[in-house]
């Protein structure tokens, strides 16, 4: 990115905003502290004892599916009682159209986000359902992109099958009700028989949860280049900028000419170099920024 001091100047962001015509947000998990979503490294209980590969990786669920159906259970329990916060339906009213022209005239928008918690698709799903129903033409690029999986969905681990389908009840299982408060309150870990954990509803087989773990290729690259690519305005939304491949967005925007804009709550390594720096929670920097 750029070597010159950002700038803190709100006006001028809007400015740039409302010109811009294609404009993508790449969001952490950040964008969900409002909403009570602790990160990994804040999760509790036993938790805190585990790094982040004997956690999320393939090779920790074959040797213990058990302690990661729990993991991922605690985390489910979690996002279902969160509720989206301001900076989620800040930024799922930037991405309807009717809504967006209204700030932006021209801009095309899609929000990239690393978070797993389906808060930024029951932000969306709320705003559309108090739009009036009409026949309008579809967005021209997608709303929203998950590109780390998400939380609610169940993956067969059989390579013939590999059926994945949303879950959102919780427990996913029976044998998991009630573990998330001997874990998280540090009582015991449960050992969980492999053949009561979740089984693929289509073939049978035991089933993992349907997001991306450290080894494994993110979700849309291929469609999220594209719009990186033609993109002249990137929001870095609750996130340092740390993880690959989303840590490249920024500066890749950047490379051919466009803009980039950190809204984050303190200063990280990743906003070095940025046009604009908002610092502060993100459900009170977005909906300002966006105009919400």
């Amino acid at each position: 990115m750029s070597a010159a001091l950002p700038s803190t100047d709100m006006a001028a962001f809007k400015e740039l905003l409302s010109s811009s015509k294609h404009i993508i947000a790449v969001a952490g998990a950040g964008l969900s502290a409002g909403s009570g979503i602790s990160t990994f490294r804040e999760s509790g209980g036993m938790w805190r004892k585990y790094n982040g590969i004997s956690l999320t990786s393939y090779g920790a669920f074959k040797s213990n599916p058990s302690r990661i159906w729990q993991f991922y259970h605690c985390r489910r329990e979690k996002a279902s009682a969160a509720n989206p916060n301001a900076a989620h339906i800040a930024i799922a009213k930037f991405s309807v159209e009717s809504i967006r022209k209204q700030i932006a005239p021209e801009a095309t928008f899609t929000l990239i986000t690393q978070n797993v918690d389906g808060l930024s698709t029951r932000a969306l799903m709320k705003v559309q359902d108090t739009l009036p129903v009409s026949g309008s033409r579809p967005s021209p690029q997608p709303q929203l992109l998950e590109m780390h999986g998400r939380l609610f969905d169940v993956l067969c681990t059989s390579e013939t099958c590999g059926h994945c389908e949303p879950v959102p009840n919780s427990p996913v299982c029976a044998a998991l009700w009630g573990t998330e408060d001997l874990v998280e309150n540090n009582v015991i870990e449960p050992t969980i028989d492999e053949a009561d954990l979740p089984r693929c509803a289509k073939c049978g087989a035991l089933a993992r949860p349907g997001v991306v773990w450290f080894g494994e290729a993110p979700h849309h690259l291929q469609i999220i280049h594209k719009l990186v690519a033609q993109a002249n305005l990137c929001l870095v939304v609750g996130t340092s900028l740390t993880t690959w491949p989303a840590a490249s967005y920024g500066r890749a925007v950047q490379r051919h000419g466009g803009k980039v804009a950190v809204f984050n709550l303190e200063r990280t390594n990743g906003d070095e170099g940025a046009d604009f720096l908002f610092l502060g929670p993100c459900e009170e920097t977005i909906p300002e920024a966006l105009g919400f």
